[in-house]
């Protein structure tokens, strides 16, 4: 039939989003998109819209399925140490998964805010946002007290910001788990002093 699509779009945006992933939004040009998503660049822009619409979709899909690996892995811990050491293994997890690219979407996104339209540097904003958000709500439920858990949100995105970079540095799995447990320690750590 005409004007029936021919292929998987969920499967070409979850291409996509790896094409954003490894390269980041400034590196990764219409060609280079066009052949990881197996599209041809008319296919890509009437399935997709532009480079900035395709980009922003990619956030969401990101979102949509590491998000909820958080929000799972925050629940019912008793300590703010067992929630950070909970966030940043799924970290962890990502970052060793060999199916996926190193790093982190989110993170290379936030690195090249500034070659983002208005509205892509808005949705990496609310997404950090989230992120913290979602952070501080499990730490209080913890036991952390609001600046507490508001300082320990803090800490663990950047620990979890830094394994993306280490990480497509070629640091090791070992190196960077080394990284993470020492950072779910601070709260005990803070107590004791």
């Amino acid at each position: 039939m005409a004007g029936r699509k021919q292929f998987d779009v969920d499967e070409a945006l979850r291409r996509a989003m790896h094409v954003f992933w490894r390269w980041g939004y400034s590196e990764a040009s219409i060609d280079r998109l066009a052949e990881g998503t197996g599209l041809g660049r008319s296919s890509l822009y009437a399935t997709f819209g532009d480079k900035s619409v395709l980009f922003q979709k990619s956030l969401e899909r990101y979102a949509q399925t590491y998000h909820p690996l958080y929000e799972q892995a925050l629940s019912g811990h008793a300590s703010p140490s067992g929630v950070m050491a909970a966030y940043l293994q799924v970290t962890l997890n990502r970052i060793a998964d060999p199916t996926v690219p190193d790093g982190c979407l989110l993170t290379m996104s936030a690195a090249q805010l500034p070659a983002l339209d208005v509205p892509g540097q808005a949705m990496v904003h609310a997404m950090i946002d989230g992120l913290r958000a979602m952070l501080e709500q499990a730490l209080r439920a913890a036991g952390a007290d609001e600046h507490e858990a508001a300082e320990l949100a803090l800490c663990t995105l950047a620990v979890n910001k830094s394994l993306a970079v280490l990480s497509r540095a070629g640091f090791s799995n070992e190196d960077l788990a080394t990284v993470a447990a020492t950072a779910a320690r601070i709260p005990e750590k803070r107590g004791s002093e």
